[in-house]
């Protein structure tokens, strides 16, 4: 009977999860971060091979060092290409299968089939999920979390009977997890508590006379110093990682008072959306000023919640686990170490939430003490309740329809929110909404005033429109704030090609190339300019370069197969000229056939 009951949740918990996250098969990529994970990324492009293979491992793009991450975007574009749905669909699929494993863990370490089939459903169903699944550069967040409940899985087999096999397993688990998102590095800890909760393998620590004292506990810390020992060579290694690629905020630009204020109130404010999951938005603005009543609350909610869970840390052992659980692992993105410009982020709490849904799924039910009153009155109220998650994720899954939707509805729910306004701003921009545009980058800058990426976006709608020196002022303004901005080099660079500056153009170029060294568009302007100044070898040399990072380029091969046929090498010529024509470009072809070059 039991099993059955086990297929039905199981099946219950797919339906649900699908007809919840149903909207994401229709939605696109955004312009935020997804062009630097996968639609601009060559190497994600090229897909698995062994040279990027060897780039997953060894690169810190993007701050982090996520190999398996990577690797699971190169499948993605194999597989789907450029159709958004796939790489969506797939998120979803980690993601209901996390929800299957978390129940499957929860109900063999507990013995308690409904309150672990509430807290799967709860977890799966809730609109903070969206952000992680939704949002196709999140994929780390999917993977992460899958290994980590199977992680979680693995080590309650472990715990029934400690077998070297079962603990390589475990940590074998441990290690794709980090490889997936290094937020992962707080799961030995995690294991710790579950140690306590559900497993009971603590003993009693608070008898003297208990042999399953302290000792025990001692022994349990000691069973996981090989995963501490990789958690914190994965802690060093993520702080070097975003150090170097830039993205730490320095103690000058946000000093440690500042940072230890936000943390606190963000630790109640995600708590305040997992409890009541409205105006969620893509991208919520740092306060560097908050109000000294918001600090303060927020500190003795905290307080008062930690009182509670120890005082009842025996009768209810769920209730110390599950907050520690969200407080613990909540800290790599609490904000001590400031990464980035949001004050808080939806997806942080994809692995936190996992507390907070212990604490419900059996905090609740021990509430109500009378076994009838619990039967009758809490599963129409846990129907009901999932329901109301199901259509609120539903309705949030639509907000990120695309970059318009996504920033317009993060600009409806924040204040003051610059970076919503430039995405917004880029998104009219490629729609050909250019007094949109012109008007959200006006507005970025007017709020943030160091703003690298607007003033840039300005900048290409007045070159656009011919406005060259308001258009310079913005490249250099841009390049002032951020010296290592490639986009503005590129966008300078065919400024100074119209105004027929040539030799500040190729510079320009040279310091993209220099800076980003697979910065595929760069490549390709500096070989249009080489070609116009007569360097036929260097064009064809940047042009290879190209087609090497881009294999699809099809005005790569068309201009080199150019270039080719005013050198008088007709074979190469007429290659490349296949090759374009291949790629639904035979102009030049065509051109060759009249000349007689090529049959």
């Amino acid at each position: 009977m039991k099993k059955k009951y086990n297929y039905h949740i199981i099946i219950f918990l797919i339906v649900t999860s699908v007809i919840a996250f149903s909207p994401v098969a229709a939605n696109e990529f955004i312009n935020f971060d997804d062009n630097g994970y996968i639609t601009e990324n060559v190497r994600v492009q090229q897909g698995i091979t062994l040279q990027n293979v060897q780039w997953a491992l060894t690169t810190t793009y993007f701050s982090y060092w996520h190999p398996l991450t990577w690797l699971s975007h190169m499948l993605d574009w194999h597989l789907f290409g450029a159709n958004a749905s796939g790489h969506h669909l797939m998120s979803l699929f980690l993601h209901i299968g996390s929800v299957i494993f978390l129940f499957l863990f929860l109900y063999k370490t507990t013995n308690h089939i409904w309150p672990a089939a509430f807290a799967a459903a709860l977890f799966s169903l809730h609109p903070l999920r969206v952000e992680s699944v939704a949002w196709a550069s999140e994929r780390k967040d999917v993977l992460n979390l899958f290994f980590t409940v199977l992680c979680f899985y693995a080590y309650a087999f472990y715990a029934d009977e400690k077998k070297v096999s079962r603990y390589v397993l475990c940590m074998l688990f441990f290690v794709l997890a980090v490889m997936s998102k290094p937020m992962a590095v707080t799961l030995p800890f995690v294991l710790l508590l579950l140690d306590y909760w559900p497993l009971n393998r603590w003993g009693n620590p608070y008898h003297e006379n208990t042999k399953n004292g302290f000792s025990s506990v001692i022994k349990l810390i000691g069973e996981k110093i090989p995963f501490f020992c990789l958690s914190l060579a994965a802690s060093a290694g993520a702080i070097w990682a975003q150090s170097k690629e830039g993205t730490v905020a320095s103690l000058d630009n946000v000093p440690f008072m500042i940072r230890t204020s936000n943390a606190i109130v963000a630790y109640v404010s995600y708590l305040g959306k997992l409890l009541w999951p409205v105006n969620l938005a893509v991208f919520y603005p740092y306060e560097y000023v908050l109000p000294p009543w918001k600090i303060l609350f927020s500190a003795a909610v905290i307080l008062v919640i930690t009182l509670i869970v120890m005082y009842y840390i025996r009768k209810k052992p769920f209730l110390f686990v599950g907050w520690y659980i969200y407080l613990g692992t909540l800290v790599p993105v609490i904000g001590l170490v400031q990464v980035g410009s949001q004050a808080m982020a939806d997806r942080y709490t994809y692995v936190p939430s996992l507390g907070i849904t212990f604490v419900l799924a059996w905090g609740i039910p021990s509430i109500i003490e009378n076994q009838k009153l619990r039967k009758r009155f809490l599963a129409p109220v846990a129907v009901i309740f999932l329901s109301l998650l199901m259509l609120l994720t539903w309705q949030q899954c639509h907000y990120w329809k695309n970059s318009v939707t996504v920033f317009i509805h993060a600009i409806s729910v924040t204040k003051n929110n610059a970076l919503a306004h430039n995405q917004l701003g880029l998104a009219f921009y490629e729609q050909g909404r250019d007094r949109e545009a012109l008007y959200h980058f006006d507005k970025t800058i007017l709020l943030q005033p160091a703003q690298d990426s607007a003033y840039n976006n300005r900048g290409a709608i007045y070159l656009k429109y011919g406005r060259t020196e308001q258009a310079l002022q913005d490249f250099n303004k841009t390049l002032a704030v951020n010296p290592h901005y490639v986009k503005a080099y590129n966008n300078r660079a065919n400024l100074y090609i119209q105004e027929r500056q040539y030799r500040l153009a190729m510079e320009d170029l040279n310091e993209a190339i220099r800076l980003q060294p697979d910065y595929v568009l760069a490549y390709f302007n500096r070989g249009l300019l080489s070609a116009g100044l007569g360097d036929y070898q260097k064009a064809i040399h940047d042009f290879d370069s190209v087609t090497m990072l881009n294999a699809n380029h099809v005005y790569a091969y068309h201009n080199r197969a150019s270039l080719y046929f005013n050198m008088g090498n007709i074979q190469s010529g007429c290659l490349d000229a296949q090759k374009a024509c291949a790629l639904e470009n035979c102009q030049i072809m065509e051109a060759a056939r009249a000349r007689g070059y090529c049959r």
